[in-house]
């Protein structure tokens, strides 16, 4: 699967690409039915925890948006989503590289009437990253709409100067203070709502500026499987440590073992 032209053109200038079919039925009801074992009762089942676990059943407070990363060590039906070739080539197309590697997969459900995911862009998070950089497929699981905390992105904000983390991530008051914060003044500050069906996706650049605002609705729920992927030759930096991913590393070597970044797709 590869973008045309205009899709290209698209990415490029606004730092996102909206597509409303990308996973079939089939691979939707496979990561949908893993999500109750995986999120409600820890059942890992290769044996192995996601690297993140931010929920825990009747410790988390129930209307947080829960939170999984690197399930696809956890999880065959996960891994076949996010590892899937079809994600690395498309992303690799848009932003005309030879390949791409996982860094990170996500899986998210924010439940009915759920809090905020704070505005951020993904890139502040990777200074253990060389070079920092990232393309994000995520994939609905769910129908999302404008009022059901689906994620939203400030039009072309891959644009701005680039600026170090900020605001907070989990259940925010104001979840566009960060976003508001390091806008260059006199931005039109474009927000757009990813309004999909369930099995539709958006990619987006490890600069562009994104969060959800809270879930409007009691009866609906948002739920999404994300690929963070970055070109395969990316290497670890040689002294930004990271309290997670940089455990991976071999005794002196910067490079990225693909047995825990996979690459997902190589011309």
């Amino acid at each position: 699967m590869r973008p045309t032209a205009e899709q290209i053109e698209t990415y490029r200038r606004d730092g996102f690409l909206i597509l409303p079919e990308w996973l079939s039925p089939a691979e939707v009801d496979s990561v949908r039915n893993r999500m109750e074992p995986l999120f409600l009762r820890h059942e890992w089942a290769t044996g192995v925890a996601p690297d993140e676990v931010n929920f825990t059943a009747g410790t988390t407070p129930a209307d947080r948006t829960r939170q999984l990363c690197n399930v696809w060590k956890a999880d065959p039906a996960v891994a076949a989503v996010v590892l899937s070739a079809r994600n690395g080539e498309f992303a690799a197309a848009l932003e005309g590289l030879d390949g791409m590697r996982l860094i990170q997969d996500n899986l998210l459900w924010k439940p009915p009437s759920g809090r905020a995911l704070g505005a951020h862009r993904d890139a502040e998070y990777l200074e253990f990253l060389d070079p920092v950089n990232m393309t994000t497929c995520w994939m609905a699981l769910d129908d999302t709409r404008a009022d059901t905390g689906t994620i939203y992105y400030v039009r072309g904000s891959h644009h701005w100067p680039h600026t170090a983390r900020g605001g907070e991530f989990h259940a925010p008051e104001d979840w566009l203070a960060h976003a508001h914060a390091v806008a260059p003044p006199g931005d039109p500050f474009d927000l757009v709502p990813v309004e999909v069906p369930a099995g539709g996706a958006a990619f987006h650049h490890g600069w562009m500026m994104h969060g959800s605002p809270p879930n409007d609705r009691a009866d609906a729920e948002r739920r999404s499987v994300v690929s963070h992927l970055a070109w395969s030759g990316t290497r670890h930096h040689p002294t930004n440590r990271h309290p997670i991913y940089s455990r991976y590393l071999r005794p002196g070597s910067v490079q990225l073992d693909p047995a825990f970044f996979p690459i997902v797709w190589q011309a």
